[in-house]
């Protein structure tokens, strides 16, 4: 777990001991549950997000779990001293029935650190029914969340959950229980690790410091896909860690709005989510307090189209514009970034390369995005553009570690200031 950083902790003493004190008063009389802020505030702003991807296959039964708990890990930007979950339903064929919520500080794998544990209400309830295609925020609940640090949010459900909403590639090992509620056990029973987000899709918190979110769209290579598992590894992880390096610049949440295989105009798998179109309403301009957006959304357009009939850089740009109009509509800054090499890549072609090389051309100079990245600058190898740098990918189109965090380091700040 990190400390919240120096430019954090430099706040009036008197203030900071007069929380001090009504904070561990909460804790003492009631837990963790007292003077939490209203929904209403305008303080709150989300630290961790994640876009349903999987659609329900009408050709399957769908398969759900019963009479056990989720344990879900997720890595927070921002921290703050209240927070609320939201949860999703919107991919289910029923409504589902959570008989239990409760938010820790994860100490390792499915273990969580003592005493950390506090439980979520809804409308003052321990369970709440989620409608099918619902969303539902918990009860704010008064808790120090800490920057850059593994939450666990525990869910049991009771019931037959019919088919879960899920960020079916999380890039994350989360968790499934034996059966029981084991919603606030420090040890968890696992039945099962499961490789998804399941039903949880953002966790908002009460920043003190006017902070707002930069939300990060795009596809497996803003979700993170080919980097180390539950090592927080993705781009915008890396980009979260160098802003708040920086103990005198401005703080940002970060949120990861990618779904692996997805694309800006259409969507042809039910494992890889909605088109951006489609879902930029509930996965990006629904969060809480976005100021800005990164958009590096494309490469799928063209290159899984290249079997069907390759699709037009104008239909790509059709796309980003409507996007761009959408973000401006609600005051939010949109920065285009380049998509980055792919030669080599099961789904390359060289007619694809020139869509690609056109998009980026209207990415750089055609003036609609309020700023650019150029992430293909990023990652490019010198000695063959067209390729990813060998040192920073294991198969020609996903960055790995060290390709993420040099676009993370190629990010000039100031765009967001």
């Amino acid at each position: 777990m990190h400390s919240m950083s120096n430019s954090h902790k430099q706040v009036d003493l008197i203030g900071l001991a007069k929380f001090t004190f009504i904070f561990l008063l909460a804790i003492s009389v009631t837990g963790y549950d007292s003077y939490a802020q209203e929904h209403s505030d305008p303080r709150w702003v989300t630290s961790w997000s994640t876009s349903p991807s999987t659609l329900p296959n009408s050709e399957d039964e769908p398969e759900g779990i019963a009479d056990q708990t989720l344990r879900l890990i997720a890595h927070t930007s921002v921290g703050g001293s209240s927070v609320r979950i939201r949860l999703s339903n919107l991919h289910g064929n029923k409504p589902i029935t959570i008989g239990a919520a409760s938010l820790a500080i994860q100490s390792e794998g499915s273990t969580i650190q003592a005493d950390s544990n506090a439980a979520l209400r809804f409308a003052g309830q321990s369970s709440v029914t989620i409608a099918k295609g619902a969303v539902i925020l918990s009860d704010p609940v008064a808790y120090p969340v800490p920057e850059l640090a593994n939450l666990s949010v525990s869910l049991y459900l009771p019931e037959d959950s019919g088919f879960l909403t899920a960020h079916a590639l999380a890039n994350q090992t989360n968790y499934i229980s034996e059966n029981g509620d084991h919603s606030s056990a420090t040890e968890l029973p696992v039945a099962a690790e499961i490789p998804a987000w399941n039903l949880l899709t953002a966790i908002d918190v009460i920043n003190s410091e006017a902070v707002s979110a930069i939300a990060t769209v795009g596809d497996s290579i803003t979700d993170g896909w080919g980097s180390t598992a539950s090592a927080n590894q993705r781009w915008p992880n890396h980009f979260a860690r160098k802003l708040f390096s920086d103990a005198e610049g401005k703080k940002f949440a970060v949120v990861n709005a990618g779904i692996s295989g997805n694309r800006v105009t259409t969507e042809a798998n039910p494992l890889f989510g909605q088109n951006l179109q489609a879902r930029l309403e509930r996965d990006v301009l629904a969060l809480s307090n976005v100021s800005h957006m990164v958009l590096m959304e494309g490469i799928n357009d063209i290159g899984m189209s290249a079997r069907a009939g390759l699709i037009s850089a104008s239909e790509v740009i059709a796309g980003y514009r409507q996007v761009i109009a959408r973000a401006h509509a609600r005051g939010i800054k949109i920065i285009g970034a380049t998509l980055t090499p792919y030669e080599g890549a099961a789904y390359f072609t060289t007619e694809g390369e020139l869509i690609r090389q056109e998009v980026n051309a209207f990415i750089r100079n055609g003036g609609e995005f309020d700023a650019v990245i150029d992430f293909e600058k990023a990652v490019q190898d010198p000695a063959n553009p067209s390729r990813i740098l060998p040192a920073f990918t294991e198969d020609n189109l996903h960055p790995n570690d060290a390709g993420y965090k040099a676009m993370a380091d190629i990010v000039d700040v100031s765009l967001f200031e």
